[in-house]
């Protein structure tokens, strides 16, 4: 079993290419079962979301749907298999086989999630995805980066239409995901939760405790994951928060769109400006 959350379980397991049945472990095609519960209504509405989108949508961010199966009460999703998990476990799992990324593989992986929102936002997908969130984005072998999990993402507001109505959410956009995003980026700055409530008080919500720092050039060391310092461009780290920031802005219309937020990140990968955040670099050498 690789996971297990209120949706079900996820299992390991492998299936015949071109037959598309079971296969021997260890032979044929390696994919990730999800099996539903089989009680609640909501379930099933967001298995039939993820067949309905993951069905028709195809992007090298977005994980494969590569079937599924209704039989009685049972209800499975059979996806690709990513290997290396979600992003949740490299930030924030200690354990020898989740190693902290890099800061250059965060920009990677941070890129790819951008991507993949970008083309769900596009006007050829029209789909607000609703859950952006670290668990929610997988890595592959190659460290490719995908979004999963389609189970509250609802079609675009209509032509001429600004917004989506919900009972639930109200009115519902695509800045509300640019939103989201900016959170996981900032985990992916900090490599701290969003919500962590053994953070001393003042600590708990990241967004309130991180975005003062955010703007403060000579600060912005404070809020850094300690863990990959000296790893990263004094500017991309400089600009990264910058893009962070935008996303979070209270104002849903001052929020960045997701192709921008690619392009802002593209311009970020494999910098070499040999500076470091560290305090002493930082306060000697303020920036412009």
């Amino acid at each position: 079993m690789l996971g297990e959350g209120g949706f079900g379980c996820v299992f390991k397991g492998w299936i015949d290419e071109k037959t598309m049945t079971a296969a021997k472990p260890g032979t044929g095609m390696v994919i990730a079962a999800k099996r539903l519960r089989q009680d609640g209504c909501q379930g099933h509405e967001e298995w039939l979301a993820e067949i309905n989108y993951l069905g028709q949508l195809s992007h090298p961010n977005l994980v494969k749907l590569v079937g599924y199966c209704l039989e009685d009460v049972h209800r499975l999703l059979v996806y690709e298999f990513m290997p290396r998990g979600s992003l949740e476990n490299h930030l924030f799992r200690r354990s020898s086989y989740f190693q902290p990324l890099s800061w250059n593989l965060r920009m990677k992986v941070a890129l790819d999630a951008a991507k993949g929102l970008a083309y769900l936002h596009s006007p050829e997908a029209k789909v607000i995805y609703r859950d952006v969130k670290s668990s929610n984005i997988l890595i592959d072998s190659v460290y490719t980066a995908k979004l999963c999990d389609f189970g509250l993402a609802k079609d675009g507001p209509a032509d001429g239409k600004s917004h989506v109505s919900t009972r639930v959410m109200g009115h519902l956009t695509a800045r509300s995901d640019v939103y989201s995003f900016g959170v996981v980026l900032l985990e992916i700055l900090t490599g701290r939760r969003a919500v962590d409530t053994d953070r001393p008080q003042g600590g708990h919500n990241l967004v309130l405790w991180a975005k003062p720092w955010l703007t403060r050039k000579r600060k912005l060391f404070k809020v850094m994951d300690a863990r990959i310092e000296g790893q990263y461009s004094l500017v991309g780290a400089v600009r990264t928060a910058t893009i962070a920031v935008k996303c979070l802005s209270t104002d849903p219309k001052l929020r960045p769109r997701m192709d921008e937020v690619v392009k802002a990140l593209e311009q970020l990968q494999d910098l070499t400006d040999y500076g470091s955040l560290r305090r002493e670099s930082v306060e000697t050498h303020p920036l412009r």
